[in-house]
This record gives C-alpha cells, sequence and structure tokens, in this order.
C-alpha cells in the first residue's frame, strides 16, 4: 500500500520484483544445465529431477539446491579446468608446430639448403 502513495517507491518495488524474476528464471536454468552436466546421474534419474523442477518448481529448486548443491559447484569448476586445459593445449599445439617450422627452417638456411630470398619467403608464409 505504501508504493502506490509513493510513485517513486512503486517503480522501486517493480524493479526488485523483477529483479527477483529475472534471478529465479537463471537459477532454474542453472539447474537444468546442471542435471544433464552430471555424468554421475541415470537418465531416470535425471527425467525426475527435471519432472520435479518443472511441475514442483520452489519445491524442486530447493531440494535440489540442498541435495545437490556443492556437486553444482564442483561440476562447475571441473568443466572450466577442462575449457583451460583444451585451449593450453590448442595453444601450445598451434605455437609448437609454427615454432618447430621456423626452427626447421633456420636449421636449413645455417646449412645451406636454402637461401636467404627461400627463407624469407617460406618464414612470411608461416606466419601469414
Amino acid at each position: 500500500m505504501l508504493a502506490y502513495d509513493y510513485p517513486l517507491l512503486g517503480f522501486f518495488w517493480s524493479l526488485f520484483m523483477l529483479f527477483i524474476w529475472l534471478a529465479w528464471i537463471l537459477l532454474v536454468f542453472r539447474i537444468v544445465i546442471d542435471i544433464f552436466r552430471d555424468r554421475n546421474l541415470s537418465g531416470v534419474a535425471k527425467a525426475l529431477w527435471v519432472l520435479f523442477v518443472a511441475f514442483l518448481p520452489f519445491l524442486g529448486v530447493l531440494l535440489y539446491l540442498i541435495t545437490r548443491g556443492n556437486g553444482m559447484a564442483q561440476r562447475e569448476l571441473d568443466q572450466a579446468v577442462a575449457q583451460k586445459e583444451a585451449f593450453d593445449q590448442y595453444v601450445r599445439s598451434a605455437a609448437g608446430g609454427t615454432a618447430d617450422e621456423l626452427a626447421k627452417l633456420a636449421d636449413l638456411k645455417a646449412q645451406g639448403v636454402i637461401s636467404d630470398q627461400e627463407f624469407e619467403a617460406q618464414k612470411a608464409k608461416l606466419l601469414a
């Protein structure tokens, strides 16, 4: 009632409710994503959790967070570590391949097998 006597308070109340609603939607999406990410759950268990969260959302979300909340954080961390390792491996393979090729070209140039012009042409091709 107080919010309707003061329009600014009504505006802030509406913003607060919008924030709560968006936070709820994000939480439900995070839980559903976590359900499907978990490799320890069987297909039946995943289906039951999704049905529970879909048809009894408040109770389903609350129970999921209580029973499997710690696992959510661990699965999130495991995925982040796996993505970082995959990225690092990709960078190492991409950089290592070019560096190895450049080292081989430098050896060939030092041995006199290729000329300076051939070395520069191959180097430009590798770095392009």
